[in-house]
């Protein structure tokens, strides 16, 4: 079918108000064709896309699609699949609730049982609750911390991890085969009866008290003021309930606690933008507060402010990792409960800094590819064989894992040890900022950047492949004066046991590296720098040399 003949047919065979969105857009061979060039790609993150009518947007139909497809998968793995069933979680935003319902009925016109929670929840307690209810998996509703046009449908496997590749790729098979996304049978939650079970309060109370059970301080006088923005999220009720429960003095930005799913309140929910912060920040001056934090709407993400007397720093992700990498395995060494054939994990785009933090410790260091997935798979792996501990896994982009009770990034577990770190510093007379400090007396000053290019359309995904393309067969051999020891190759020369991935990864004999990569969420291309310098000034020469050569134009 054309993008015209794909459009009508919806146009003649969808509800009334899809048609009338539809109708709309009568005459605009633009829209229209944007809207129904394509389906919207079911991928190893599921799906993630503007809302809207058209099969290349989120919508009940396309949602429907995924969740037949998907429930076409749970019956081809057999019965014990299907009376698992699925637990089924959904975030703030527009239309979270009619998809959360849409799958849950797919599901049980298929004879699938599934659990529906009653109202929004974080991401990671939809990770924790798939193993509680020893579910054969889980699907949440969500676009992350995407602007609010968004909404996006995310797929967990039976330990709570996001489906890897080769999992993904095999719903995928059974998705594409769904004939006509407008006639996908579903049931309501009242025609479903038992087949969709509402949960809530139990599962709560259960995960947060595994959260709280990480601190390693749980009787100390907490001596610092924390202010917290849940962003319009779900994590408003679940990191305020903790932090309270540990003993923090939590001041919210009330302007963004309610569940807003226009995030009119925020100039970003985005923890990586600066501007997510400004209200935080005034709130900080008013009262005197030592840290700020903030996490995304689905509450897997946190980012950090920290007050340093004179200023106020916003800290990164590979930062705020290391530090809390160098927290935990203080306290592990100071209590003596340091595991044997401890594994930290990481990214191949994130920060060394915390792999110089960890081998200090005597901590192994395991890399994956982008992708919390890849980190939740590998302590999958090392559980079944019994050979490593997982004491720690982060990536660059603000998510982090302390307990694996989860197996997805937890910003709950990661605000929760955020706050106990700034505690435990200031008793020293330190900030976290004095903290970065001394690793980098120790270590080196490390400097982390980004930059992304966007390239939309439809030959978008063609002119990044041919980008990189371009970079393999011209491999850049020095920057002002600095050799280029290696260049990784993720997609031609995969290290054992990695899926093949189109990133290119350049090493630099200081220590520093540049990594490039097509966003596996977004039609955009990143390009990720980790430069080492003997201090901050030196690093920040480098940064700008390095971003000479590797930023991209589109």
């Amino acid at each position: 079918m054309s993008f015209l003949e794909k459009y009508n047919y919806w146009l003649e065979n969808s509800d009334e108000a899809t048609a009338n969105e539809l109708k709309a857009i009568s005459g605009n061979e633009a829209e229209i064709k944007d809207r129904f060039y394509k389906d919207l790609e079911f991928g190893t993150a599921g799906l993630r896309g503007v809302i809207g009518a058209g099969s290349n947007r989120m919508n009940i139909y396309t949602v429907a699609k995924a969740s037949k497809g998907f429930a076409d998968y749970i019956l081809s793995k057999g019965k014990k699949a299907k009376e698992e069933g699925i637990v089924i979680a959904h975030d703030n935003r527009r239309m979270s609730r009619e998809f959360a319902e849409i799958t849950a009925g797919v599901l049980a016109a298929n004879g699938i049982k599934s659990y529906l929670f009653e109202s929004l929840r974080t991401t990671p307690e939809l990770s924790f609750s798939v193993r509680y209810l020893g579910c054969f998996g889980g699907v949440v509703i969500t676009a992350s911390h995407n602007p609010p046009e968004y909404n996006g449908y995310k797929l967990y496997d039976e330990m709570g991890c996001q489906l890897v590749p080769h999992l993904a790729d095999e719903v995928t098979g059974f998705v594409n085969a769904v004939p006509d996304e407008l006639n996908v049978k579903f049931l309501s939650l009242e025609e479903a009866g038992e087949l969709i079970e509402i949960v809530g309060e139990e599962i709560d109370e259960t995960y947060y008290e595994e959260v709280l059970s990480l601190q390693f301080d749980f009787d100390a006088d907490r001596n610092i003021k924390v202010v917290y923005t849940p962003q319009h999220g779900t994590g408003n009720i679940p990191v305020r309930d903790v932090l309270d429960e540990a003993g923090y003095m939590v001041l919210p930005v009330l302007s963004q606690c309610d569940p807003d799913p226009d995030f009119s309140g925020t100039k970003s929910p985005n923890p990586e933008v600066p501007a997510a912060y400004d209200a935080a920040i005034e709130l900080m001056k008013e009262h005197g507060a030592d840290i700020a934090i903030a996490t995304d709407p689905d509450c897997d993400r946190l980012g950090a402010v920290i007050n340093c007397g004179d200023d106020f720093k916003l800290i990164t992700g590979n930062q705020s990792g290391a530090v809390l990498l160098n927290y935990i395995l203080t306290r592990m060494s100071e209590q003596g409960c340091m595991p044997e054939n401890p594994v930290m994990i990481n990214t191949i785009v994130t920060s060394t800094l915390g792999d110089r933090v960890a081998e200090s410790f005597g901590v192994e260091v395991e890399k994956t590819l982008t992708g919390f997935k890849f980190i939740g798979d590998k302590i999958k792996e090392h559980n079944a064989k019994g050979d490593k501990n997982y004491v720690f896994g982060y990536e660059e982009s603000y998510g982090c894992l302390i307990g694996d009770f989860a197996r997805d990034k937890d910003a709950v577990q990661a605000s929760l040890m955020f706050c106990e770190a700034a505690d435990y510093y200031k008793k020293q007379g330190k900030t976290l900022v004095d903290v970065l400090d001394d690793l980098a007396n120790k270590f080196g000053y490390y400097l982390d950047s980004q930059s992304s290019t966007f390239f939309r359309g439809a030959d978008g995904s063609d002119k990044m492949n041919a980008l990189l393309q371009d970079m393999r067969n011209n491999p850049i051999k020095e920057v002002a004066g600095i050799k280029v020891t290696s260049m990784d190759d993720f997609l031609l020369n995969p290290p054992e046991n990695f899926v093949p991935s189109n990133v290119l990864r350049f090493n630099f004999e200081d220590g520093s590296f540049v990594a490039v990569r097509p966003s596996g969420t977004e039609p955009k291309c990143k390009v990720y720098y980790c430069v080492r310098g003997e201090n901050k000034a030196d690093a920040e020469a480098k940064l700008i040399k390095l971003r000479e050569v590797f930023d991209i134009k589109a």
